[in-house]
């Protein structure tokens, strides 16, 4: 098996780049070091000849690449619980449920998504980040797209740039929201506290839409879409607007126990220990037939429970 075999003819908008760095911005997903070590290694060729990094490419030039298989990730396979709602030879659609990693880090090296991937598919780890193209916080519940070929991933991640693919949530705020609205601002690393991102002119650009579904006495049930994927988008900007998602303990302060609520659902607010968020739905262009497909997943028991317990009060 082979990692990438392709031709690449180049274009004018290349023509008088050095190849390594054409190459970059025609595979995204490998770093520049990468593209060099392969051209170095003899698994590129450049009009049917060997050639060096700094070569330049003028439009027509035709590329051979040949890249043989090495794995990319150190992880090792596991048996992680979670549903698969949807495999074929590019894709898998998961429903990742709450208190699940998606990739190892420290102080999670295992037990993550990635590792049960694996265990589904042990040539993911061929893939950029075991073809996982977007991802959802820990305790973020809901659906995912896992491209399973370099080519699904290059597309997957092609149609997310250009915004082309629909990600809904479903979210419960804590406070009254009065009226949908769209969110847009630059988000960014929090300056002093580095767990958290946080709203900054010179962040990178952040665009979030969000409709009021129903409104309870505290509380608002709302229907979010992305229209960029940031770090802790959604929650950065409720957040931003003060209306925090219930049970976030990163971006919602203190424990808020509205006054006058029932003993039953102040225990419901206290034990819902995770922001109360969920990808309920995805669609995008599927990366071999080209045609478009959606995929949508039920709420979780505990964000369903949570519901009840606020419609009860009302």
């Amino acid at each position: 098996m082979k990692l990438l075999q392709q031709q690449i003819r180049i274009d004018r908008e290349y023509s008088g780049h050095r190849l390594d760095q054409a190459l970059n911005s025609l595979l995204p997903d490998y770093s520049r070091g990468k593209i060099q070590d392969w051209i170095k290694n003899g698994f590129v060729c450049l009009n049917r000849k060997s050639c060096k990094s700094k070569q330049r490419v003028y439009s027509g030039d035709l590329i051979d690449l040949d890249i043989p298989c090495v794995a990319r990730l150190s992880d090792q396979p596991e048996i992680i619980e979670f549903e698969v709602l949807h495999q074929d030879d590019d894709i898998f659609i998961i429903n990742k449920p709450a208190n699940l990693v998606v990739h190892p880090a420290a102080g999670h090296e295992t037990g993550t998504l990635v590792n049960g991937l694996l265990n589904l598919d042990a040539n993911l780890e061929q893939l950029p980040r075991a073809g996982i193209v977007h991802r959802l916080d820990k305790d973020t519940t809901g659906i995912m797209v896992v491209a399973r070929t370099l080519g699904a991933h290059t597309s997957l991640v092609d149609q997310l740039q250009q915004r082309k693919v629909r990600r809904e949530y479903i979210a419960i705020t804590q406070g009254v929201v009065t009226a949908g609205r769209t969110i847009e601002t630059g988000i960014a690393r929090h300056p002093v506290e580095r767990k958290k991102m946080s709203v900054q002119a010179r962040g990178k650009p952040a665009i979030t839409h969000f409709q009021v579904a129903r409104k309870f006495a505290h509380h608002s049930l709302i229907d979010v879409q992305l229209e960029t994927g940031r770090t802790h988008q959604i929650r950065v900007h409720l957040a931003h607007i003060h209306h925090p998602l219930l049970g976030d303990p990163l971006y919602g302060g203190r424990e808020r126990i509205p006054a006058g609520i029932t003993p039953a659902l102040a225990g419901h607010i206290r034990t819902f220990k995770r922001q109360a968020l969920h990808a309920r739905y995805l669609s995008f262009n599927h990366p071999a037939s080209k045609q478009s497909c959606s995929f949508e997943v039920k709420i979780p028991d505990d964000f369903q429970q949570m519901l009840d317990a606020l419609s009860e009060k009302n």
